[in-house]
């Protein structure tokens, strides 16, 4: 997979996603991207372009599928960005920011969890 082509967003977005692949030492050359026909919403658009991206990263054993745009070079981002974020999760997960936003929520639906159970508990013995 070719990483300098435009993708169709800002080169912020674009070279903050090279540092990533290149700090993770992901080999962009190993990425075996695929495409096929998408569905859902965009009608003639999406039904007749092959626009779904499917990425595969054999040395992680990582496979991501992104049909998030009607756009072929948006969902190619998408999927890259997502298998960064796999790669991250699995290399080095104590600096996953998408781990931590993870723990972060589930630590938060705990303790909404267990609020609600000592009010349920609460009533059964008042």
């Amino acid at each position: 997979m070719r990483i300098d082509q435009d993708f169709g967003v800002t080169t912020g977005k674009l070279d903050e996603l090279k540092a990533r692949i290149s700090r993770l030492g992901i080999d962009p050359a190993k990425i075996e991207e695929t495409f096929s026909r998408g569905g859902g919403k965009g009608g003639q658009k999406v039904n007749k372009t092959a626009n779904r991206v499917q990425l595969s990263y054999e040395p992680l054993g990582l496979r991501i599928a992104c049909h998030r745009e009607r756009s072929r070079s948006l969902n190619r981002f998408y999927a890259l960005r997502e298998l960064v974020d796999q790669a991250e999760m699995k290399v080095s997960p104590e600096t996953s920011s998408r781990l931590a936003e993870m723990r972060r929520i589930q630590k938060r639906k705990s303790r909404s969890r267990a609020r609600t159970l000592s009010k349920t508990v609460y009533q059964e013995n008042a």
